[in-house]
């Protein structure tokens, strides 16, 4: 089976084919990801909070995509890998929003990259395709405008607001997006955007009219335990399991339990009885 394309992807609406998509930051994940068939894996700037501690995705570099991308890369086959191009990565120009786009592609491995937003994106977006980078597009909630929407909340939910995403995902649309994220968009909105489009909508907080889902994997695994997301479900509660089982492994060396022989190497005796006689 050969590895996922964007091409492909867009083909999906038309066919009435449901799009899962999840995010992944490393190789052992993107492993597991891969193995259960998601057609796209997002390596999302969100590894700023899942991965690397800080409180938005505003701090990422290009450096850290770039690196996380190629830890992904390499442990996928089969799935599309989308990039997301992080703050300031684009927003100075078209010419910085292609050069970044290239080294996501070039050092990365990606096969697409992600762009928040609309207005001077547009532009980008159409540069960047027109370079032979496919284009995935991100409306609603776009979290590097975090500080100007004064936090993460529901977009699009005044006529204004509403008209102004409608006009947004047709002009990533005729810039050459060939999918567009909508994330905490309300859903009977969400559903007229995705009827309105020839490209794919992927939902997050969006409601279940998209074409596809996508949710940070470990959200839906449940390796959190202090907060939940309203739009998001946990399939597992890892964090548990895995506290218990790190707990189970510190006990056991505490109480002399593991190693043991079966966790252990042997030697030939006659050289061990000539280093305890010399």
């Amino acid at each position: 089976m050969h590895r996922m394309t964007a091409r492909r992807i867009r083909t999906m609406k038309a066919k009435g084919q449901r799009i899962p998509v999840v995010t992944a930051y490393d190789y052992t994940m993107a492993r597991l990801v891969d193995r259960a068939g998601f057609p796209i894996v997002l390596v999302g700037d969100s590894l700023g909070m899942v991965c690397l501690g800080y409180d938005s995705t505003i701090p990422v570099t290009m450096d850290d995509m770039v690196r996380h991308t190629r830890a992904v890369v390499n442990g996928t086959e089969h799935a599309l890998v989308v990039t997301d191009m992080p703050f300031m990565s684009f927003q100075p120009s078209a010419e910085e929003a292609l050069k970044n786009a290239g080294r996501l592609v070039q050092e990365g491995g990606a096969q697409s990259v992600k762009l928040e937003g609309a207005g001077p994106t547009v532009e980008k977006v159409r540069r960047i395709v027109e370079a032979g980078i496919p284009v995935m597009g991100h409306l609603g909630l776009t979290p590097q405008s975090v500080h100007q929407f004064g936090g993460y909340r529901v977009q699009g939910k005044a006529r204004k607001d509403a008209l102004r995403l409608l006009e947004d995902a047709r002009a990533l649309e005729d810039a050459g997006a060939y999918s567009l994220v909508l994330e905490l968009v309300p859903a009977p909105l969400a559903r007229v955007i995705t009827n309105k489009l020839t490209i794919p909508t992927i939902g997050i907080g969006a409601g279940p009219h998209c074409d596809g889902q996508v949710q940070v994997v470990h959200d839906i695994l449940g390796l959190y335990d202090d907060f939940v997301p309203k739009h998001t479900r946990q399939y597992l509660r890892l964090s548990e399991t895995i506290a218990l089982a790190l707990g189970r492994y510190a006990q056991e060396v505490r109480d002399g339990a593991f190693p043991t022989s079966n966790e252990s190497f042997g030697m030939d005796e006659a050289l061990l009885q000539d280093l305890l006689d010399g």
